[in-house]
């Protein structure tokens, strides 16, 4: 019997693990995911490695991560590049056999780096080759001030993960910094496969209007930014510019749904991956959602290429009221404080457990 999740997978969508730790490595959580989820792939962000370093299960790890020269921020890229190395290796079967298309894991840049260009590539290629793995994205923020960064590591082969987008205009500017580099690349005389994806989050939206709109309109105004970003990925990949790079060798930047847990407990648990299936995207969720989906989640129309009624649903939101533009960027906005906030709480973790076990 194929399960809704390997159903998913065969129809076009990969799914990713937004999760990682020690103990997820140790026991095989991980490789069961991969064996019998058809996962095929892993997003990680400073929020899920703080809730495991504060667990204890790294506190061997940090007393042996080395003195008080040894920065706080350094011991923790130690700590994640151990893990992340590991799941990488999990994953680079698929890897290999869907040709770098898949079987993915990711790391965070410092957002310490976000408004100075010229450190987070330094960071991003520094990180990357420290890692030693073919199969790891470095994430940057798609944010204005993260946008040239963008189109900077890209021209210098390092793949990335284009993270904090919110909507198809966010989405388009990722793009078009993706496009950049690869074009600066042929223009060196370089290989242009460099892959990358670029993350869209979904949830943010609902919970963001839930109480500015009618309870009609619940839940509905993240499905319908999906379907218009859906649409504008599309017609991006028809576009004659898209076109001339693939045919000199570029790889599609995938789409990538994140943020997909429901939020709501009126609404299925299931929501953000049933109204998200689509071809030649991935939907990275955190367990608990992706156990959902595996055990009654259902798989049924795939989203049109065209957007479908997500026009007719967006005017709905407007005409309650709903500036759709300004609600991107103030969850951009918000999107980057708030990973600040969680990196300053991980460092801080950090510190305090190197305090406690040295």
């Amino acid at each position: 019997m194929t399960t809704p999740t390997q159903e998913l997978h065969d129809r076009g969508q990969s799914l990713w693990l937004d999760n990682i730790t020690r103990a997820m490595l140790d026991e095989g959580a991980i490789a069961r995911y991969i064996d019998e989820y058809a996962v095929t792939g892993l997003t990680s962000n400073p929020s899920i490695f703080d809730n495991a370093i504060a667990s204890g299960a790294y506190d061997e790890a940090i007393r042996a991560a080395g003195g008080t020269d040894v920065s706080d921020e350094d011991v923790f890229f130690e700590l994640a590049i151990d893990d992340l190395r590991r799941a990488a290796d999990l994953f680079l079967p698929v890897h290999q056999r869907t040709d770098g298309v898949d079987g993915w894991v990711s790391l965070e840049v410092s957002p310490e780096l976000a408004y100075d260009t010229d450190a987070t590539v330094a960071a991003a290629r520094e990180l990357h080759a420290r890692a030693g793995r073919p199969n790891l994205f470095i994430k940057i923020p798609g944010t204005p001030e993260g946008l040239p960064a963008i189109t900077e590591a890209i021209a210098a082969g390092v793949p990335v993960n284009v993270t904090l987008l919110f909507d198809s205009a966010q989405y388009l500017a990722a793009a078009e910094a993706y496009m950049e580099g690869i074009e600066r690349r042929i223009a060196a005389g370089l290989n242009p496969d460099v892959a990358s994806v670029a993350s869209v989050f979904m949830s943010r939206w609902d919970r963001a209007v839930v109480d500015q709109v009618p309870a009609e309109l619940h839940d509905r105004l993240a499905l319908a930014v999906g379907g218009d970003t859906y649409r504008a990925y599309r017609q991006l990949q028809d576009s004659e510019r898209w076109q001339r790079l693939e045919g000199q060798g570029a790889r599609l930047q995938r789409l990538l749904w994140a943020s997909t847990s429901s939020k709501d407990p009126a609404s299925p648990d299931t929501l953000y991956v049933a109204g998200l299936a689509a071809p030649l995207t991935v939907n990275t969720m955190p367990d608990v959602t992706l156990e959902a989906f595996h055990d009654h989640g259902v798989v049924g129309d795939m989203m049109p290429a065209d957007g479908g009624d997500c026009d007719a649903e967006l005017a709905a939101f407007t005409a309650a009221g709903v500036d759709l533009a300004a609600l991107a960027a103030t969850l951009q906005s918000d999107g980057a404080a708030a990973f600040v906030k969680s990196w300053n709480e991980l460092i801080g973790r950090i510190r305090t457990q190197r305090e406690s076990v040295g």
